[in-house]
């Protein structure tokens, strides 16, 4: 018997033995090819390729953007509806976009959050480029088709004439822009109108720069020797840029003058905030008290502050109330009841709307004058998606939560394109 065990355990040890060392030799192998794909070789790699899917996602917002450039122009020509076609190509190249920007958003933190790994950047990346090159391919095909048929089909002088009444039409909507901007400027500070100066100012250039453009257009449409189809493009553009430069001009005047209107009714509604804030603290623990406690007498002092430069700096203050009512729901925490947070919600938001909406209009504003990076437009199309939500939400609380998502979107989508500004180009 004793022979037998030990001969038995002649053979197990060294087998165990052997096991273990593979095991270890294993478990080391996967370790090590784990903290590679998360070392900076890895890491440098997924951002170069996140780089590249972000270069091929502007081009492709790019596309887009002239594909709706033909579209008006078809619209113009055709009474008013473009070719089923061309409207499909659109259509198709919008859902392909926003698909891929909401692939290239998750690559920023993660499906649920959380940083994805180098790995599952460079495979989504690489998705996003190839889809990416198909889309613009697509587009690109959708408008030579389109040229081609309009080459055959209608004439040059045709389309000048349709740009030319387009930008009749613009010039009687849109009045004197400097009027709006006066009226600002008599009333509030410089901040609160320089978008609107600056949207007035581009409306005028650019209906001027059309009005020239196409007027050469003309021209060139009786000389049999030249071809206006490129001057008739740029002058597109420019009827384009002071179409939304117009319809900023609007929005930025529309902003300040509600949210002068709603500036006292703001200011009480965070005062009445504060006082129901300080009835809730009154039944929590000492040290939770003392935390809200120190919460509200913050957002006391921020209020104070506020009031005397309200009346001139409406669309600040609202924006600044908004926030001050963030901070203080962030301190309540779940010490409200239910009853409490809906009534919560319902009083915060107009306001935090309000400014949800000046936020979204002040990055838009920045995208426009600037040639963005992928990272700014997926924030700024968060925002714009959040800020539709606020709107449609029946649930306050619901409301309020989308709302607050659209500012944090659209003041980051501000803060990456004036970057891109600021270092002279774009990063995608």
């Amino acid at each position: 018997m004793p022979e037998e065990l030990a001969a038995v355990l002649g053979w197990v040890i060294p087998a165990v033995v052997v096991f273990g060392v593979a095991a270890i030799a294993i478990a080391a192998l996967i370790w090590g090819l784990r903290r590679a794909a998360r070392g900076p070789r890895a890491l440098a790699a997924a951002e170069a390729r996140r780089d590249t899917a972000g270069a091929k996602l502007v081009a492709l917002d790019d596309a887009v953007a002239e594909l709706d450039l033909e579209v008006g122009l078809s619209g113009a020509l055709y009474g008013g509806d473009a070719p089923p076609s061309l409207r499909r190509a659109r259509m198709s190249a919008q859902h392909t976009r926003d698909a891929l920007f909401e692939e290239y958003r998750a690559l920023l933190s993660g499906a649920d959050g959380s940083e994805p790994l180098p790995h599952e950047v460079s495979r989504a990346s690489d998705r996003i480029s190839a889809t990416a090159d198909k889309a613009i391919a697509l587009t690109a095909a959708a408008r030579g088709e389109h040229v081609a048929w309009m080459r055959t089909h209608v004439s040059v002088a045709d389309q000048i004439a349709a740009a030319q009444r387009r930008l009749d039409d613009l010039r009687a909507a849109m009045g004197d822009p400097t009027a709006l901007v006066a009226d600002l400027s008599a009333r509030f500070a410089e901040e609160e109108w320089t978008d609107a100066a600056h949207s007035a100012d581009t409306a005028i250039a650019e209906t001027e720069r059309a009005q020239r453009v196409l007027a050469t257009a003309a021209v060139q449409a009786d000389d049999p020797t030249a071809s206006a189809l490129s001057t008739l493009a740029e002058g597109e553009r420019a009827l384009r840029t002071a179409q939304e430069a117009a319809r900023a001009l609007e929005e930025s005047h529309r902003l300040v003058t509600q949210a002068a209107q709603a500036v006292p009714d703001e200011l009480d509604a965070a005062r009445s905030a504060m006082r129901q804030a300080m009835v809730t603290r009154e039944g929590l623990e000492p040290v939770d008290s003392d935390r809200l406690g120190t919460a509200i007498a913050e957002a006391e002092r921020s209020l104070a502050a506020l009031r005397p430069q309200a009346p001139i700096r409406p669309t600040w203050t609202v924006d600044q109330v908004a926030h001050l009512r963030d901070r203080l729901d962030l301190a309540l925490g779940d010490a409200r009841t239910a009853q409490q947070r809906l009534r919560g919600a319902r009083s915060a938001l107009p306001g935090t709307l309000a400014a949800a909406r000046g936020a979204v209009a002040r990055a838009e504003a920045s995208a426009a004058h600037t040639h963005p990076s992928a990272d700014a437009r997926v924030r700024l199309v968060a925002a714009e998606r959040e800020l539709a939500a606020a709107r449609q939400a029946s649930d306050p609380v619901e409301a309020l939560d989308a709302a607050r998502r659209a500012m944090r979107h659209a003041e980051d989508a501000q803060a990456l394109a004036d970057y891109d500004t600021l270092r002279g180009g774009r990063k995608s």
